[in-house]
């Protein structure tokens, strides 16, 4: 199918998703609520499903701001409202003059409940206050089963997405120079760190390329891919602007810190 060519081999399968979510669209005349997608993913049902006029769809994830939405994939009749996308938000209720609680250890929290990533939002935090968005059908489960982060014990409490803590995203404009579209190459230059100190982050599953662990130094950029390298932060390709003199890429890229 034509569509493949435009996407890299380990896309495929989720462009066979949404072709058959499509499709149960038309198929059903009815609605289709998705787990929640990375924003890589919203592009991809963005591209595949494009300008069907027998199925529109929508992004929401509890806000505007939010990284990770559910996708709704609907018939022309059908008119979404934020309620149709089944989002809860959680607020987490912990000892915050005698403990720490990190991004990380909420995420390895809420995954130890034996549920799937797709069924969580974002994880917002700002200060001391620590929320989470969760997919409603399994709001009820994750309240009876969610009792520690880490070494805290914890309580969550249900509140209304318009207590939602609000979050803004700053990009730093970069230019780069770089030898090859390696994954290595690019995250040296973008971070200033070393080529031997990026591999080993990246032998060590610690870089993620629009979201999904990517081991391989060689590993081949693109425009538009989002890296991310912990302990360094992230970065997003926004154009290749040709080459030097030199046959250097010259890279303009988005630094998140």
């Amino acid at each position: 199918m034509e569509i493949y060519q435009h996407f890299r081999k380990e896309e495929h399968h989720f462009i066979d998703q949404v072709l058959e979510w499509q499709e149960t669209v038309k198929r059903q005349y009815a609605p289709k609520l998705t787990d929640f997608l990375d924003p890589r993913e919203q592009q991809i049902v963005q591209s595949v499903i494009g300008r069907d006029e027998e199925v529109h769809f929508s992004f929401f994830g509890g806000a505007s701001f939010t990284e990770r939405k559910r996708a709704l994939l609907y018939p022309p009749y059908f008119q979404p409202s934020e309620e149709d996308y089944e989002i809860a938000l959680f607020e987490v209720r912990y000892p915050s003059k005698f403990v720490t609680i990190g991004h990380r250890q909420v995420l390895g929290a809420l995954m130890s409940l034996g549920l799937r990533r797709g069924k969580f939002g974002d994880i917002l935090m700002k200060d001391e206050q620590i929320q989470f968005l969760a997919a409603n059908e399994v709001a009820d489960y994750i309240r009876l089963h969610l009792h520690a982060i880490g070494k805290a014990n914890v309580s969550v409490e249900k509140k209304p997405l318009t207590d939602i803590i609000k979050l803004e995203e700053n990009w730093q404009d970069a230019m780069i120079t770089v030898s090859s579209l390696r994954l290595d190459a690019i995250l040296s230059q973008a971070f200033h760190a070393s080529r031997q100190k990026i591999q080993s982050c990246i032998e060590n599953g610690l870089v993620k390329v629009n979201w999904k662990i990517v081991d391989q130094a060689h590993f081949e950029c693109r425009q538009g891919d989002v890296l991310s390298a912990r302990g360094f932060g992230r970065c997003k390709i926004i154009a290749m602007d040709g080459k030097t003199k030199k046959d250097r890429w010259r890279i303009r890229i988005g630094i998140q810190k």
